[in-house]
Order: C-alpha cells, then sequence, then structure tokens
C-alpha cells in the first residue's frame, strides 16, 4: 500500500463512518493537533491514537453527522501529504448545516497515519452547533 493509499483509505474510513478501520489506520505512535477553538473542548494536542479516536473524533461526530470530504491532495514527500477539502453534515442537537474548509498534513509510516495536523474553520463549526 502507498502513502497515498493510506491517505485515501482514512477519508474512506470516515465516510463510512468506519470506526474499526479508522483505528486500524493509526499508527500506534500517532500524535495529532487539533485546531485550537474547536467545540466541545477538543482543540489542541492529541497524544495518541485512543484519545483522537475516543475523546476527538467521537466526541466531534457524536455531535455532527459529518465527515471529511477531500478535494486535493499534495504530495510533499513519499510520506507525507497535505490535503485539502471541506468538513460537510450537520449538527445532530440542531440539524443545522456544517460546511467547514480544512487542511490536514499526514504523515505515513509503514502503511499507517502517523501524525495529523488539522487546521478548519471553527466558526463553522460552533455557528452550526450554536443556531436556535
Amino acid at each position: 500500500m502507498t502513502a497515498r493509499d493510506t491517505v485515501e483509505s482514512l477519508y474512506a474510513a470516515f465516510a463510512d463512518s468506519d470506526g474499526p478501520a479508522l483505528a486500524g489506520l493509526l499508527d500506534r505512535s500517532f500524535t495529532a493537533w487539533v485546531s485550537a477553538g474547536m467545540p466541545l473542548g477538543v482543540g489542541g494536542p492529541v497524544p495518541d491514537p485512543s484519545t483522537m479516536l475516543l475523546n476527538v473524533w467521537g466526541a466531534v461526530f457524536g455531535a455532527y453527522d459529518a465527515a471529511p470530504y477531500p478535494e486535493e491532495y499534495v504530495e510533499v514527500s513519499r510520506s507525507r501529504f497535505i490535503v485539502f477539502g471541506f468538513y460537510r453534515g450537520t449538527c445532530r442537537s440542531t440539524g443545522e448545516v456544517l460546511d467547514a474548509a480544512f487542511v490536514h498534513d499526514l504523515t505515513i509510516r509503514d502503511g499507517k497515519i502517523a501524525s495529523l495536523v488539522q487546521i478548519t474553520d471553527t466558526q463553522q463549526w460552533h455557528s452550526a452547533l450554536a443556531a436556535a
């Protein structure tokens, strides 16, 4: 599997809401940085895969029926991709639409995601959550 295959598999797992596939794609030394200002208190450093799966993605996708939709993949090196796209869906509690741009900086090691840096329009997340 190439690094590009791994990256594409990540977004396919999100689109399918496939938690086991997501877990299987994360290297055991996985770390992340989530945009400061994200709702639900999930922004900042993420030290390991289980924190990402349970406390970040679990919280976010529990509150939003949404997924990241990649639009452009930029291969920086054989093991690093920058992905541009949009999180699209709705907030479960309000029904409001979420359409937030993102950039993901992904590092791949041995066919697994070793690190992820997320930059997103956090205001869009808050607007969908806070809508009356």
